[in-house]
């Protein structure tokens, strides 16, 4: 019973000193070589987690070539509007990270894709947000209200975005809202 006391072990996994290759002590604490591999493990992953959880500058920003090129892996044909979705997206995310600075002079810009049933209007927004690693939330246009009524209303569309992104309200700020059906809206009125 003496022995075991005198035995030296780590204060996580309970190894004897025998057992492992090295030991750390501290202040009535004490962690092996293997704990402290593992920990580093762990800290490892979530650093890279947190650099896949979006774009942090302007240097991971891909380029509107590289934007088109991962859209030609998902979208086939539509060639033209490739090419004007990878510059405008460009452009707008830059304009994110230059808005602080008062040199640069940047116009807002919204994107209206139109085209018939099926033309790949919702899989090119998927997969921006997948190529920009933003949160993405659809809205269906036909079934938006004011607030208060029976319906979605803004609110709602932007709770979907912040569930999209872990309620990550900084990630949140550079997602995509995909309004879908907006001609029905023109249909209902007439």
């Amino acid at each position: 019973m003496a022995d075991d006391k005198k035995t030296l072990r780590c204060s996580f996994c309970g190894k004897p000193e025998s057992q492992v290759h090295r030991m750390i002590q501290g202040p009535g604490v004490r962690i092996c070589d293997e704990c402290v591999q593992l920990c580093m493990s762990i800290l490892d992953d979530g650093y890279s987690a947190a650099a896949e959880d979006g774009i942090e500058d302007m240097n991971d920003l891909p380029t509107p070539r590289e934007i088109h090129e991962v859209l030609d892996q998902y979208v086939i044909g539509q060639e033209a509007a490739k090419v004007a979705l990878s510059v405008a997206v460009y452009n707008h995310y830059k304009r994110i990270y230059f808005g602080g600075d008062e040199d640069v002079e940047l116009q807002k810009s919204n994107i209206l894709m139109i085209g018939p049933t099926g033309s790949g209007k919702t899989l090119f927004a998927q997969t921006l947000a997948r190529v920009l690693k933003v949160p993405f939330a659809i809205a269906d246009a036909t079934t938006l209200t004011e607030a208060g009524y029976v319906g979605d209303d803004v609110e709602n569309i932007l709770l979907r975005l912040l569930q999209a992104a872990d309620f990550d309200v900084e990630l949140a700020e550079r997602g995509i809202i995909y309004v879908d059906e907006i001609d029905k809206i023109a249909r209902k009125s007439e």
